[in-house]
Parts: C-alpha cells; structure tokens; sequence
C-alpha cells in the first residue's frame, strides 16, 4: 500500500505494543474515533490483550503533541514554528560540534521505532553528526541474549521458529517470562504443553504451570548450572547431537558438575526433586523449547545466564530441530527490528560488527561516504547517560521513541544527567517526562497515522499502515531527520522522507549482512507473502548467510521465500556448530544487609507498556493499574510494619519511591516487587542499580537491596 494524503476507512496493521505484533484491522477516523478489531494473524489468532484493545484511545490522548516546544529564556516551553524549533537545534549543533568535536552530540533511539525510522537515524547520527554516541533502550531489554545467542549460534533472531511451531510443543520451560501478563495471546500458543515456569513470583503465567520454580533473585545462573549438571550426571545429554552438531560441551559440562542438586538448592532456594524432574521434563519430551525472558537477562551476568540456559538446551539437542529449539521472547514492537539496522552503539545495518572493515566498506558505499570517516563503536546506554554533560561526555542528546528519564536505572542520577546538558531534544508524540525536561520538542506522527515495517519476536518483517493523516502540524521522525540533515550542510536526497523509499536503502545496507533484508520488498509483503529474515535477493535459500535450509515457500517469481525456521541443517558460525559457553555462577552486584534486607525485583504488569508513556494516557488501563505497588508477602509486610494497601517507601543505596503495599502470600518472604511503568515518586528505577553486564552493557534492573517502611505521614 502506497502512501497517502487522504484518510481511509479501514486498513490492516499490526499492535503498536509488544513484540508479538498481533494482526488487526483498525477503521475510523478522528470525528468518529478509531476501532480496532483483530485479524486472524498467525501470532494473534483472532485475540488482542487489554492494552491492543484500547490502543486507539492514544490516537486521541488530550495533551498530544502538535507543535514544537522550545525552552525559552524564562525557562518555560513555549509553542513555537517549526522552522524556529528546527534552527534552534541545527545551530546548537553545529556550535556544539564546532567547539568540542562530534561526540559532543549524543543520539538515543528505541525498540518501537519502525525498521525505517531506526536505519535513518543510526545514519544520521554516523553520517552527518558524524558521531559515535548513539545507542538505543533495547540496551536495556535484549542484549544479554543477543549477546548469548550470537556466541552460541553466529546470530540472533529472538525466535529462529514461527511462534505457531509452540502449539506442537509437549514441554516448555520458561526462564524468566511473564506471558500471561507481558503477551496474553502468546499463551495459546502453549496451551497444549506442560509449561516450568522459573520466576521468583508466582505470577499468573506460574499459575498455569505444570511445575514452578521459584529461585532467589539474582541466582537464576546457579539454576541453569545446577540443571545441566543433572542432565549430564542422569545421562539425559543427546550426545549424538553434541558430537555432530556443537563444540565446547566438556568444558561447559566440567563448570556444571559443581553445581549439584544440593548446593544449588541451598542457594536458590529451588528444592533438589524440582530440579530433577524440571530436567527429565524436558528430556522426556518428543518437542521441548526453552524460552528465556527478561527475569533472566536483566542482571550484571545476565548474558552468562541467558548462555546458561542455551548451554541446557544444546546438551538436551533442542535447538535447530524440528519440533523443538531454544528462543528469546523479545519484549518491544520493534524490539527485532530495533536491534539490526543501526541504532546500536557497535553495529552498522544488517547485524553488522561496526568495526568490521568489510562491513563498514559496504554501508559506506551504500550510504555514499568513506569508510574510514564512518565514527567506531560507542558507549552503551547507561554508560552514555551516566556521561552526559561531563567532561568527557556528550553536551547535547536527540532522543528518539524512548523515555529515559523513567526507564533508566539510578534514574535520579539519569535525570541529574539530562538536566546538565546544553541541549537536550525529544521527538514524541506526547509529552513524555523526557519530553517535559528538554530543550526543544519535536511532535512526531504515531502508529496509526504511518506507514513501515517493523520486524517481530519471529523474525518475521510486518507492514505498519496508516489509517488516518497525522494531526496539522506533526512530522514523522523520517521528516525531522531529513530537515535536520539538510540544515547541517547534507544534500536534500541523502535522506529520504517516504518509508518506501528508505526500506530499499535499508535493503541494500543490509545485502549480505547476518539480517539479510535485501529479498523483501514492500510488494512482496503487500501481496501477502509471510517473510521471515535472513531473506536475500536470491532464489537460492542456501545463500542465506547463515546457510540453514528453509521451510518457507518459494514467493513471487521464484524470490527466496524467506527463513521462518533457522539452524535446521547448521549453525550460524563458519563453520556450521553451536557453541557451548563456559559461564560460572557470580553473586548480584548488590547484597543484601541489615540496613538493605530484602531483594527487589521489577517487572510488567497486564495493563501497561514499558515506561507508562502511552498506556498511562489510556481511562480503561489506568483504572486497572492506577498507581504503583510494591507486592510483597504478609508477613514481610508485618516486619516493615505495614499492612496491605497502606503506603510505602521502598529504599535503596540509590534512592526511594513510593509505592502502596500490596500483600500475597505466595511471595518470597525475602523478596518485594514493584513495576516499573509509573512517573515521578512512582518510579521504580529511583532505586534499581546500574552495575553493567560486561558483555551486554545491560543494568541490573531485576535484583538490587532495598528496604521497606511506612511513607511518613501518610494515610490510606
């Protein structure tokens, strides 16, 4: 479907939420309002959650951005033109450029971005900013499995298998993931399978399980070690597949085996018998998958724990066989997407290593530019934050699609941050808190009033459609970039505005790259056709870069029809074998003390979305979820000297926010949890820690030391 000026009835697109990206058809206009219907797509299957129900009541949210803002001397924002706001922020650039280098400017990108959005930025930050600080909030969502599964499989595809393929499944071990809550009608899916469920809460996905193991925050590594040991000591390993298919399994084996039942048990808290029979579970079963999510990711060693989990997996033969495999739920809408084409601090489009001298001669011939002028690597989310405005560090920062000043851990500390630069600009759609701190506000288009593609948990490339014209006097992203671009010195058809247009930039960038999108064509996904990355421009699928055989259908004219099912002939490594990876069990960052005597956790709840920014605007999802809460177990409360729904304050080293009790029983009696959607004295990251994953660069949002006591003053 073309782009179009003028408004149509009814359009099919996808959710504008999580990484499912469920089908529906939305139809209306802005005098009647918009409904959404779903579609029988196959990730969705005619069902929506809560939050894509009411995912249109955003179109219309009261305080929607429609002219840009610019800080005025007063320090107010005030209304201003778009060409003032966009002189304002070229000019701040260049002088800041000018004076103190092109790292001096910082570009912030996010997971929701379309495939189009996130190519063009990470160009623009590369090309004509020319500098190497530019990252991305997946940093705070994927990268210790990208990490993970680029070690052990050469690639990283969230779920390198059609989410329909789980229907099949007979066993399903889920480490560290919510579904029932995070994405409700993924739990179809399963309903055929006995699901183990690893969770220190008993959340409604534990409910469902056939078997739950509940670990100590910040031991989950201890767990995975702990069942591998069982599986090789029980002789449940597929050694036929280990010898044939693998490398590394003795050396990953000898770490396991001082990791018995017991002494993982004493640590964990998860007993001996529920270790065992969570292994011969999954040894037992014709069609096994272990899945991981962000209970498990989220730590300092969370890239060694996703290893963990993927090191089980391989000994039990499960990943690239029919039937079976090891995945990562990927958490945002683009959060796929988001991760391969450009917006991440060490990567160039198509999954390429940005100090790879191949890779950066390829986009550089691409993007027209020399390749030695391309910037390196940079820092890494937090790392960029926790330098802004330093010595060292970026004076000014562009954000795109994300909301640091919520979603970041030692959020005090990133506020702190964002207040001392000279320039601070945000392009949304509402006035996020983010927003509300920067110098200049960009008003840009949402979902429903653009057209893209964004790519899903699957690796399955989806078009985004546009219902309605965006609202007199907002731009897309796409738009913003382009006029950005042209006012700091950059040919007007260096950046193109049409999604179209950039997509087949974005398809040639990515030739030949690890995500390979140079066979997909908005034609080709108009038609219909259900296209799954690697998909070059060649009939021949053995010429996907990983060079495992599909079992998609041949698409138009004999095109590569697309990879839905990777690593079913071999791995992504040259030499066609996974990898084993040797990890050992580390404490958390942060212990627990007399002063500091509980664990905290964070998480998601039913009715909101990542920082709150949209669905806090929504009536129907904030009278579900109103405010935040801290759950904690009764008689943990009774210690603190609360009881259920009074007030609280949940402290850390870091800081504290205040939450309402809210006491269950099922509860870890030395952990509390607190989600992590609500503003000011609500947010949970006032007190998270931001000890780093020396691998991933990810924050340890899921364990730190906290204490709970009465909010002073308060009544109920």
């Amino acid at each position: 479907m073309s782009e179009r000026s003028t408004a149509l009835t009814q359009t099919d697109t996808h959710c504008p939420y999580c990484a499912l990206q469920c089908g529906t058809r939305i139809s209306g206009d802005r005098e009647a309002g918009v409904k959404v219907h779903p579609a029988d797509f196959p990730v969705n299957r005619g069902r929506l959650c809560q939050k894509g129900w009411s995912a249109p009541e955003v179109l219309a949210a009261t305080d929607r951005l429609t002219r840009p803002l610019v800080r005025g001397r007063d320090g107010r924002l005030a209304e201003a033109s778009w060409d003032d706001a966009l002189d304002t922020v070229a000019e701040s650039l260049s002088r800041l450029r000018a004076r103190y280098g092109p790292d001096s400017v910082a570009v912030f990108g996010g997971g929701g971005l379309t495939n189009e959005k996130a190519y063009l930025l990470g160009k623009f930050a590369r090309v004509t900013l020319g500098t190497s600080q530019i990252d991305y909030n997946g940093r705070f969502c994927m990268s210790s499995a990208a990490a993970a599964g680029i070690a052990a499989f050469g690639l990283d595809r969230g779920l390198p298998f059609p989410v329909t393929d789980l229907r099949d499944a007979q066993t399903v071990l889920l480490a560290g993931a919510n579904i029932a809550e995070t994405m409700p009608p993924l739990m179809q899916h399963l309903d055929g399978a006995d699901l183990i469920v690893m969770d220190p809460r008993r959340t409604a996905t534990a409910q469902r399980a056939r078997l739950h193991l509940q670990p100590a925050p910040g031991t989950d590594l201890a767990l995975a070690l702990g069942l591998l040991h069982i599986a090789v000591v029980e002789g449940l390993t597929d050694q036929e597949y280990i010898r044939s298919r693998t490398q590394g399994f003795e050396a990953a084996a000898r770490r396991a085996m001082g990791w018995w039942p017991e002494r993982v048990e004493e640590i964990t808290g998860v007993p001996a018998s529920a270790q065992r029979r969570a292994v011969r579970m999954l040894a037992e079963s014709r069609n096994a998958y272990v899945l991981t999510g962000r209970g498990v990711e989220q730590h300092s060693n969370g890239a060694d724990t996703v290893s963990g989990f993927v090191n089980l997996a391989l000994a039990l033969g499960l990943p690239g066989t029919c039937g079976s495999g090891y995945g990562c739920l990927t958490g945002q809408g683009n959060g796929q997407g988001g991760r391969e084409h450009g917006q991440k601090a060490d990567q160039l489009p198509g999954y390429r290593p940005i100090t790879d001298p191949a890779a950066r001669a390829h986009v550089g011939g691409v993007w027209g530019v020399n390749p030695e002028d391309l910037p390196g690597p940079g820092r890494s989310a937090y790392e960029l934050f926790d330098s802004l405005g330093g010595e060292q560090g970026p004076r000014a920062l562009l954000v795109f699609g994300s909301n640091p000043a919520v979603s970041a851990p030692n959020a005090s500390r990133v506020s702190e941050r964002l207040a001392s630069l000279d320039l601070l600009v945000v392009a949304d759609f509402v006035p996020s808190e983010t927003a509300r701190m920067a110098d200049v506000v960009l008003p840009v288009t949402q979902w429903a009033e653009e057209e893209g593609t964004l790519t899903n948990l699957e690796g399955r490339v989806l078009r985004r459609r546009r219902l309605l014209p965006p609202p007199a006097g907002v731009r897309s992203d796409l738009q913003v970039l382009h006029d950005l671009a042209v006012r700091l010195g950059e040919p007007t058809s260096r950046y193109p505005t049409l999604p179209r247009e950039v997509f087949e930039e974005l398809r040639a960038a990515s030739r030949g790259g690890k995500a390979d999108y140079s066979g997909i064509s908005y034609e080709r996904l108009d038609a219909g056709e259900s296209l799954h990355w690697p998909c070059p421009d060649t009939p021949d699928a053995s010429q996907s870069p990983d060079s495992s055989r599909t079992t998609g259908t041949p698409g138009t004219s004999g095109a590569h029809p697309g990879t839905p099912r990777l690593f079913l002939d071999r791995f992504a490594h040259t030499d066609g074998l996974a990898r084993f990876t040797e990890v050992e069990h580390r404490r958390p960052a942060e212990e627990t003390s007399s002063r500091y005597p509980l664990y905290a956790t964070t998480g998601r709840v039913l009715a909101h979305y990542q920082s709150g920014a949209q669905t806090r605007r929504v009536a129907e999802l904030v009278e579900a979820a109103p405010e935040p809460f801290v759950e904690m177990h009764p008689d943990t409360a009774a210690r603190s000297g609360l009881a259920d729904r009074e007030l609280s304050l949940v402290t850390s080293a870091r800081g504290s926010m205040t939450a309402r009790v809210r006491v269950d029983s099922s509860m870890r009696l030395d952990t509390v949890f607190v989600p992590f959607h609500f503003p000011g004295d609500g947010r949970a990251n006032l007190f998270t820690h931001p000890a780093l994953d020396p691998r991933s660069g990810m924050p340890e949002f899921k364990v730190c030391a906290v204490r709970i006591t009465p909010l002073p003053g308060a009544a109920l």
